[in-house]
């Protein structure tokens, strides 16, 4: 039996400051059968991405924001249900950009088919999706990472974070993650073998890094931005490289996102620091 009713999460306003529950409308809206060339996609999980917060925001950024009344963006992975593409058959499952509903009409552009027989569906969207695609090429590529190196991941238990951290540890580097609470900080000890981590709750980050990196920073991974990345800017090695993945401490800010104070450090260490974006 087709489905008829689809629910739906639509941005209502942009938000201001941090995300309400009245920045979102909840619709049910009917279902409609695929068109030539199209898929109807029942969704199965949502990955809820920190990035979401800045695709409500207005203005120039790496992807067009989500336009009011629009449904909410989100990466998910769901099965085809009905098919009238050439690429894409009934029971195939995908993933890629289908929002927070739970059908999504696609003309397949952006969709990539998995099998969950290799790996369960949520994991194509953790380490073997976008948040590990960037780990992967912003540690490597960006990062220019070489063996033995002093590796600082920030948000190291999340989904970026955590898989920048094991890389680094194949690489047989010194690896340093910073997160918040002692839960975290155990998780990314215990099980995932980081060599050290800094609860930015508990302790100062700068007396940390000095502790865990006594010849500096070859190669830090900024999450977060703020006043972390100006305790990273602090501990610099010579030509270190840093990776701006995103600046989680500001993405809810009223005023203008706050910039480093320590960016001189850049040029007495010959230093670099770029952005990323793994849909480059």
């Amino acid at each position: 039996m087709s489905p008829t009713v689809n629910r739906q999460f639509k941005l209502a306003q942009r938000p201001v400051g941090m995300v309400k529950r009245s920045d979102f409308e909840f619709v049910e809206a009917p279902v409609r059968d695929p068109e030539e060339g199209e898929i109807l996609v029942k969704i199965l999980y949502l990955s809820l991405d920190p990035a979401m917060r800045g695709w409500m925001n207005e203005g120039k950024s790496y992807i067009p924001p989500v336009g009011l009344g629009e449904v909410m963006r989100a990466g998910a992975a769901g099965i085809v249900v009905a098919s009238k593409h050439p690429s894409f058959a009934v029971g195939d499952h995908v993933v890629g950009a289908l929002g927070v509903q739970e059908y999504a009409i696609s003309n397949g552009k952006g969709l990539v088919k998995v099998d969950p027989k290799v790996a369960p569906l949520p994991v194509y969207l953790g380490t073997l999706g976008m948040p590990g695609m960037t780990a992967y090429f912003g540690i490597l590529d960006v990062g220019k990472l070489k063996d033995g190196e002093t590796v600082v991941v920030s948000g190291a238990a999340g989904a970026v974070g955590q898989v920048v951290g094991q890389i680094a540890k194949i690489k047989g580097c010194h690896v340093v993650g910073i997160a918040g609470g002692a839960d975290k900080c155990r998780y990314i000890t215990d099980e995932l073998g980081f060599d050290a981590a800094i609860d930015y709750k508990a302790e100062d980050v700068k007396e940390g890094l000095k502790r865990h990196c006594p010849k500096g920073i070859d190669v830090y991974f900024d999450n977060v931005g703020g006043d972390i990345l100006d305790a990273a800017l602090s501990r610099l090695a010579m030509h270190a490289r840093i990776v701006i993945c995103g600046a989680i401490s500001q993405y809810n800010n009223t005023e203008p996102v706050k910039g480093p104070s320590n960016y001189l450090s850049l040029l007495v260490n010959r230093a670099s620091m770029t952005g990323m974006v793994v849909f480059d």
